[in-house]
């Protein structure tokens, strides 16, 4: 019988070590596993590499992990707002690196990734600093920039409901990046507001197949 429920988050991050790729579902807080955070923070793993849109928010989740000093690289395109202040600290002080893409550019990324594609042509870039050391191609009288899939480890992600086999449904825009998230990570992990029996989840609306999602947590209700 396929189960894919872990009893607590901290059974579900366990195994992510050190030097880790990790891939982090949200934008800005909106669909941001603070749990599974929270229980990353715990555990103890040290010199991640972290893919997440933004680059923390205030005291929590993302921001609380740079905050630990548990982030040795981060790739996102929005690493600072006026709550960033773990992000600024630590990159001024440089004690983490930054890898700085375009919105587009990075579910595009992570969208080839889980899509097994060696890499993609794309125009957002071409003719600036981003794009200085990269191979370009101009197309039909177009120039494009070669970009790499973005892999990872594990994705820790956000979504409203899971069954035992992992299909995932999302809230509105909690959504964001958790599905292609999914798709390109070797260990998803999923926290849900809730566990549905088997069957529950109505086939049209399952966003994510649980092919795609290896753990299920559910988050206590507050």
């Amino acid at each position: 019988m396929i189960d894919k429920i872990v009893s607590s988050f901290e059974a579900a991050v366990a195994d992510i070590p050190d030097g880790a790729t990790v891939m982090i579902g949200g934008f800005g807080t909106a669909g941001m596993p603070d749990e599974l955070i929270d229980a990353l923070i715990a555990h103890g793993a040290r010199e991640l590499t972290i893919v997440n849109n933004n680059a923390g928010n205030g005291e929590t989740g993302l921001a609380a992990l740079i905050k630990n000093k548990r982030v040795r690289k981060i790739i996102c395109s929005f690493p600072r707002q006026t709550d960033s202040q773990h992000f600024d600290a630590a990159y001024h002080a440089g004690e983490i690196e930054l890898e700085l893409v375009p919105q587009g550019n990075l579910a595009a990324r992570i969208h080839a990734a889980g899509n097994g594609l060696g890499a993609i042509f794309t125009p957002t870039g071409y003719g600036t600093e981003l794009a200085t050391g990269k191979e370009t191609r101009e197309i039909d009288g177009k120039h494009y920039v070669l970009e790499y899939p973005i892999r990872a480890d594990f994705a820790l992600i956000k979504a409203h409901k899971g069954d035992r086999w992992g299909n995932l449904v999302y809230r509105k825009t909690a959504r964001n990046f958790g599905p292609i998230m999914a798709m390109a990570a070797e260990c998803t992990i999923a926290q849900v507001s809730e566990t549905v029996t088997l069957g529950t989840l109505d086939p049209e609306a399952i966003v994510t197949p649980g092919i795609f999602v290896q753990r299920v947590v559910r988050q206590e209700a507050k």
